[in-house]
């Protein structure tokens, strides 16, 4: 659930113009649009980010057009290199590193972990301090991807921009030492920059090139940047559509909202209005299996051994949840 708003009450959220239409007239109509980032802030922007975001996105855009000219399996080591490094955002980073929702054995954190690389998303220790913070403060100033700024600043915008100083201060008075205490986190943010070269970049080019023949160029626009492009983007929905586009039985006074196209994107991760409700819980969802395969891969690892002690909100207390603070949709 989110936390308490920077002034300690709960604010109601806005849409991007009231927020801007509200920020200019306490700031006394300044009309400056680099202090539009809360309390007067004059954001930096982070030009290296913009140059290369930029730059990864029409690389993007020139892969669409090697679709054709790839073959068959580049197009399925390049869907299966996406799921990996989704599961090793959300049933890595997010429910067990963040949340804590369940248990996993060495060997299974290191899978996630190296799948996680493959994601580059920040490492799991950076990943998962910020998603504490945006969970505790949400749509506050301490928000890293405060989507009271709107769309674009919660889906990449806060990437171009740097941090605003009360994400930093929050995070800093963060336990994390459950992050610091697992060495595979420790190992993984030590080594990020190595790992993430091999595993988002130069593995997923070198497995078409070398074990079907197909050309190196195709191999790494599909594999790679295509894949990556895509990956990053579907996780930004969480961030920017899945707290601004869609119902919200469980709690109407919170922003996040049941997305169900974003659910089919981001493998399960969609159904954020019951998630921010209920952080606890392993599946972040109400439903189970249905239409989330970080769930179906948390349990299949479960059944193997490899993870125990699921948390799960039970049925009276979403029950009582729903009738309380519920919009009244299913």
């Amino acid at each position: 659930m989110p936390g308490p708003a920077a002034d300690g009450r709960q604010v109601p959220f806005r849409n991007a113009k009231e927020e801007i239409r509200a920020r200019i007239e306490v700031s006394g109509g300044g009309g400056d649009p680099q202090r539009l980032g809360g309390r007067g802030q004059r954001q930096i922007v982070v030009w290296r980010n913009v140059v290369l975001m930029s730059l990864l996105h029409l690389g993007a855009v020139y892969s669409l057009a090697l679709i054709p000219k790839a073959k068959l399996l580049t197009l399925l080591w390049a869907y299966f290199c996406f799921l990996l490094s989704a599961l090793g955002v959300t049933a890595g980073a997010h429910r067990l590193w963040s949340h804590r929702s369940y248990k996993a054995k060495l060997p299974l954190r290191i899978f996630l972990a190296v799948a996680n690389s493959m994601a580059f998303q920040n490492d799991i220790f950076e990943w998962s301090r910020d998603h504490r913070v945006h969970h505790k403060y949400s749509e506050t100033d301490a928000d890293p991807h405060n989507a009271r700024r709107g769309f674009f600043f919660s889906h990449i915008g806060w990437l171009f921009v740097r941090k605003h100083p009360d994400v930093i201060e929050k995070g800093r008075k963060l336990d994390l030492t459950d992050l610091l205490a697992d060495p595979v986190v420790r190992f993984q943010r030590k080594y990020y920059k190595i790992t993430v070269v091999l595993m988002c970049f130069v593995i997923p080019t070198l497995v078409p090139w070398c074990a079907w023949e197909e050309s190196l160029w195709n191999s790494y626009f599909l594999a790679s940047i295509l894949r990556y492009t895509i990956s990053l983007n579907i996780s930004w929905l969480v961030n920017s559509a899945a707290h601004m586009y869609g119902n919200r039985p469980y709690d109407k006074h919170i922003s996040p909202r049941q997305n169900p196209l974003v659910t089919l994107g981001a493998i399960g991760e969609g159904f954020h209005n019951y998630h921010h409700t209920f952080p606890f819980d392993y599946s972040a969802s109400e439903f189970g299996l249905n239409f989330n395969p970080t769930t179906w891969f948390i349990d299949l690892m479960c059944w193997l051994g490899l993870a125990t002690d699921r948390k799960r909100a039970t049925k009276p207390m979403i029950k009582a949840r729903k009738a309380r603070t519920g919009d009244g949709s299913t």
